[in-house]
């Protein structure tokens, strides 16, 4: 018989076991060998321009992985799966250029932005030595993340930081170590994550650490400038990061479920048919029959190539919210339902006689017609061609754009400006009569605006403000490179005793707010950026806040700055672009932002950057949007539409009693794909304040 332990020997026998034990195993966040995803193409070849105001199902994620940077060019077609014998691989195929690699790059994403210390395993298979093929970590959108990976001889540990076409890379080199390898050799990248601490390994031959703040938590992500093969990932977190992350989740998401249960749920209203006349985002609305309701104009492009460039109207569709149709102009032609770019087209009543006309360009002839019959009220040939190809190449223009202003100090805006793309412009009277025009860097869509208050409009078109007589009174088009993309003259401070505020959302300048003398307040170099929403978003921020959406090189991420033109904060909800649309859907004075229709990437967004409205599953079309007051109170509707289908929702407790907030928006005559969106605050029952004309 064995003596029995003493109780001593015993509690050191067990201080001995639970020193040997093991410690806890990581657990797996992410694993993804590609076996999932269907060989061929992953980004697909259609994405390009549609993809800056349309939603497409080819920028949605798939499996876990999302395509994150793109330009015109092949890099829209870089991603493919293939197979390598039983493995299925990721494959990069394009080579970027010198300029492109200072500020953009091929990029696949996948993750939680709440992710924080984790270990990232990947095996890649880069074929060629000189461009750089890596892993992302802590990636917070395609401009700022840290990048472990392989470039020439070296193993590289980086950050990148708000790189920008304009002013390049923004980097700081962590660690660096020479590494010899040769094009088609597997290697087996691992990083970890503990707060500040960052440890990057390669093959068991490279080991860099560094210690670096700069992000805290983010996605993953395969970055490569070269050809590059991936076949595995992996990505595990300790027990105590992994609860920490499943603790933080659960918050976020029963937050955003607390805030879209308290707001109004989206509700079919109508249901309209464009079978064989359907268009993309080029829908025109106002009343064109005079009876006290908003008619919608379907539009259909003609083209005379290249690509989008040379287009104009090729099919005018009237039709009531009942679907009735009106007339119609032109042949339907189901080959061109979508574009990548404006369409010369506006309804406006001209004449002030209650019923709005037509004004566009057809067979390159400007025209005015008769919004009830379609009827051509009178015409003259658009002005010859004189701008460089291939953005014009017919002998007289096809018209980039139409607006509509008041230069001439009338009761109402008659006055008719045309533009090419992206050199000349015209104005015209109501009949036609040339009364002015000018040369520029154009952009894309203007703002007219009495900044005076003398009863006439002045002109803010691309980097140039103009005199109602056309006169230019300052220009920074030697001081800025691209084009203007949205530009807007608001009262951002809402003070009546300070001027308004010029902004510009300047493609690959940035974001820029100027006085109205042409002085330069803020300049933001946050890559290529589109589609200003302003309005009031936040109640806590004084004055007016202003939205933007990032697209060519880093598409998806939004910034929202405040009535000073600081930055408040960015976010990157989706890989696409956005109009960016302000929505009065609670009729209280905060306004929602409209993404898209999308059931899981799109909805409403407040202003810090949360899904506070989800679009139904109920097969509604997702192409395009579009935000108008159409029915029972003061509040938006919202329209949703592809070639086939219009459907229009409103709220759940529409009509809704009592004071209701609303605001005044761009005028129905002021419709672009590339128009800021201004929304100044009002409320129901009480009288129109000056702003947007």
């Amino acid at each position: 018989m064995k003596p029995l332990l003493s109780l001593s020997c015993l509690v050191a026998s067990i201080a001995l076991t639970a020193l040997a034990a093991p410690p806890p195993a990581d657990i797996t966040i992410l694993e993804d060998d590609f076996s999932g995803l269907r060989p061929g193409l992953f980004s697909s070849d259609i994405v390009g321009a549609h993809a800056e105001y349309h939603y497409l199902e080819a920028t949605a994620p798939q499996g876990n992985w999302v395509v994150s940077c793109f330009r015109s060019n092949g890099s829209q077609r870089a991603w493919r799966v293939v197979r390598a014998g039983d493995r299925a691989q990721l494959y990069q195929t394009y080579t970027s250029t010198k300029a492109e690699a200072a500020y953009t790059h091929p990029m696949v994403i996948a993750g939680d932005p709440l992710w924080q210390d984790y270990t990232v395993t990947v095996r890649l298979t880069p074929e060629a030595r000189q461009p750089q093929s890596g892993v992302l970590f802590r990636y917070q959108n395609d401009r700022c993340y840290y990048f472990f990976g392989v470039a020439a001889g070296s193993a590289v540990l980086k950050s990148v930081n708000h790189a920008t076409k304009v002013r390049g890379a923004t980097e700081t080199i962590l660690a660096r170590q020479d590494f010899n390898w040769a094009p088609g050799q597997e290697l087996v990248a691992a990083i970890t994550l503990d707060g500040p601490h960052i440890t990057a390994t390669l093959n068991g031959q490279v080991r860099l650490e560094a210690r670096d703040a700069t992000f805290t938590a983010g996605k993953i992500g395969l970055m490569a400038d070269g050809p590059t093969r991936y076949s595995q990932v992996r990505v595990t977190m300790p027990p105590a990061g992994a609860a920490a992350f499943h603790q933080a989740r659960d918050r976020r998401e029963a937050d955003v479920a607390r805030l879209q249960a308290a707001n109004p749920k989206p509700v079919l209203w109508k249901k309209i048919s464009t079978d064989g006349f359907g268009t993309g985002r080029q829908l025109r609305f106002g009343d064109l029959d005079g009876d006290g309701a908003i008619d919608i104009l379907v539009v259909q492009v003609k083209r005379h190539g290249p690509k989008d460039r040379n287009s104009e109207v090729g099919c005018l569709t009237a039709l009531t919210l009942d679907g009735r149709r009106l007339w119609q102009v032109g042949e339907e032609d189901l080959w061109n339902d979508l574009l990548t770019n404006d369409v010369a087209v506006q309804v406006c009543d001209l004449d002030q006689d209650g019923r709005a006309e037509v004004i566009y360009v057809k067979g390159q002839e400007l025209i005015i017609a008769d919004g009830a019959t379609g009827k051509t009220l009178r015409k003259i040939p658009t002005p010859a061609n004189r701008a460089k190809a291939p953005h014009n190449q017919t002998p007289r223009i096809l018209g980039d754009a139409i607006a509509i202003a008041n230069f001439r100090g009338r009761p109402s805006p008659q006055d008719i400006l045309l533009k090419d793309r992206y050199e000349n412009f015209w104005v015209f009277s109501d009949q036609l009569e040339l009364l002015w025009q000018g040369t520029g860097n154009t952009g894309h869509y203007p703002h007219a605006f009495d900044l005076d208050h003398d009863g006439k409009d002045e002109l803010y078109l691309g980097y140039s403000l103009y005199s109602h007589d056309g006169s230019r009174r300052w220009t920074l088009d030697d001081k800025l490179t691209d084009h203007a993309d949205g530009v807007a003259m608001v009262d951002l401070d809402q003070d009546p005793a300070t001027p308004p505020v010029l902004i510009n959302a300047a493609s690959d300048e940035g974001m820029l707010f100027l006085d109205t003398k042409g002085n330069i307040l803020r300049h933001h170099y946050i890559g290529h950026v589109q589609n200003p929403a302003i309005a009031n978003f936040r109640d806590d921020l004084p004055g007016l806040e202003t939205f933007t959406m990032n697209f060519w090189g880093n598409q998806g991420i939004i910034h929202l700055f405040d009535a000073r033109g600081d930055i408040v904060f960015s976010f990157e909800p989706c890989q696409h672009g956005s109009m960016m649309l302000p929505v009065n859907w609670t009729g209280r004075s905060e306004e929602f932002f409209l993404l898209s229709a999308n059931v899981e990437e799109g909805g409403m967004f407040d202003g810090w950057g949360r899904r506070v409205v989800r679009f139904p599953a109920d097969g509604h079309p997702q192409l395009a949007t579009a935000v108008l007051n159409v029915t029972g109170d003061a509040r938006d509707e919202i329209f949703v539409w592809d070639a086939s289908e219009i459907w229009i929702y409103t709220q759940d407790d529409s009509p809704k009693a009592g004071r209701l907030y609303q605001p005044k928006r761009n005028p129905l005559w002021a419709e672009s794909n590339y128009s800021a969106a201004i929304s100044l605050p009002g409320w129901s029952g009480e009288p129109e304040k000056a702003g947007v004309k």
